[in-house]
């Protein structure tokens, strides 16, 4: 495709996948498009060997990280260190009290310690973290940097630039864009309220070209609600020069997700996709689940700023609810586009489906417009 973002990264299709799955990103690199890896709920370690997983099998080709660098955040790094004495204990027991009632058993005694420790290990939240993160990714031959929580500091861009990085981030508004762009931002992803994860509250139909203009020339993907090919062509069609797409992939054999959570989505609708702070304390659109509602009943207490309520979910409540797959308290971030998500197919399956939907719109719409 003749594409500004294609001849940045010299890719054949302006797809970009984020994923927490490495094999996504190696297989969606291959397919032509590119592959994002999403680094929250990783400890060093695990990026560690996940990147150089990823260069043994990416035959040579681009792929990107996405990392969780907010400017605005609750001090909390005491918290790591002992997350059962500094978490409100209201809060701890409403949890406690919550999956006691639904029959969740407790861990056991001598996992449990060493469960909630490893946990610990891939909460890199803060600033100072995910930077101490980007330091050790920039030893691999990454082509891509992207924050998706915020502007990524001005210093960090002109470092990843004199690498020969390119720079990106997300954002839910013109306004965000525009200081991504002034801090010397190479693209900015905007982010509908259909997409999965943290997000805001315009829809992409809006969003898109509002984005589009405000930063122009400077290129646009479209993210949000992009689960077909008709709406990657929308995407097109109304600026953006790709997409960013991150819910498609769940559905794939290749991707991270449980089979318990994957059957769990085949049988979602799309508006099973919910948008919460009871995940990690900002708005965050996930499967709808009994740990959410929950929070919906009186007399529920607020929930806790990021990233405690993170901290609270896992620590309190995720791990026992996986342990036993307990389907009803099982979630996982996604898009209203879970409604689409029927089947499992292969990621490459998945690209050319995107790439032959998307030419049928051109087509429809070529015949319409002649």
């Amino acid at each position: 495709m003749k594409n500004r973002m294609c001849e940045m990264f010299g890719i054949d299709v302006p797809i970009f996948a984020f994923s927490h799955c490495r094999d996504v990103v190696v297989e969606v690199s291959k397919a032509g498009g590119m592959g994002v890896l999403g680094m929250a709920r990783m400890s060093p370690d695990q990026v560690e060997a996940d990147l150089k997983w990823i260069d043994d099998h990416i035959e040579g080709k681009p792929y990107g990280i996405d990392v969780l660098m907010p400017q605005k955040i609750d001090d909390v790094s005491e918290m790591k260190y002992d997350p059962d004495e500094l978490l409100p204990k209201e809060h701890v027991q409403f949890v406690r009290d919550m999956l006691e009632k639904a029959g969740i058993p407790e861990l056991p005694t001598d996992e449990a310690a060493e469960l909630k420790r490893e946990i610990v290990k891939g909460m890199n939240f803060t600033p100072r973290e995910s930077l101490e993160m980007i330091d050790a990714c920039m030893k691999h031959p990454i082509k891509l940097i992207v924050n998706a929580l915020g502007s990524p500091p001005k210093s960090l861009v002109e470092e990843a630039h004199a690498r020969g990085i390119k720079v990106g981030a997300l954002a839910g508004k013109p306004r965000h864009a525009i200081k991504h762009r002034d801090v010397g931002c190479d693209f900015v992803v905007a982010v509908g309220t259909e997409a999965g994860g943290h997000t805001g509250e315009l829809s992409s139909m809006v969003l898109w070209p509002s984005i589009v203009d405000a930063v122009a020339p400077m290129p646009v993907l479209g993210a949000g609600g992009v689960g077909r090919g008709r709406q990657m062509a929308a995407a097109l069609v109304l600026g953006c020069e790709g997409i960013w797409a991150g819910s498609l992939w769940l559905k794939t054999a290749q991707s991270e997700v449980t089979p318990e959570i994957k059957a769990k989505m085949f049988e979602a609708e799309h508006s099973d996709s919910i948008m919460t702070t009871t995940v990690t304390g900002k708005p965050c659109r996930t499967l709808n689940n009994a740990f959410s509602r929950a929070y919906d009943a009186p007399g529920a207490p607020d929930t806790l700023p990021a990233p405690a309520q993170n901290y609270l979910w896992w620590q309190e409540g995720r791990t026992r609810v996986e342990r036993v797959r307990a389907k009803e308290f099982l979630t996982y971030p996604v898009g209203q586009v879970v409604g689409d998500l029927q089947e499992e197919i292969s990621v490459k399956e998945t690209v050319y489906d995107l790439l032959n939907e998307m030419l049928d719109a051109k087509e429809r719409l070529d015949e319409m417009i002649s």
